[in-house]
């Protein structure tokens, strides 16, 4: 089956880019994720963790 997909795939022109396209979005998004996950405010982060704690 693999041999088929790859058969279709090497008949299409330009299809190399794909798999550039979809690594360097993959890569991105986890940068900027990780980037945004250590520049979050500790203060912010202990008070969104006592929320299911409370009672209302």
């Amino acid at each position: 089956m693999f041999e088929q997909v790859k058969h279709n795939l090497e008949t299409i022109d330009g299809v190399t880019i794909y798999p550039i396209l979809s690594l360097l979005i993959f890569f991105v998004f986890f940068v900027g994720l990780g980037l945004w996950v250590f520049s979050y405010k500790k203060e912010k982060i202990d008070e969104l963790s006592h929320i299911p704690l409370r009672d209302n």
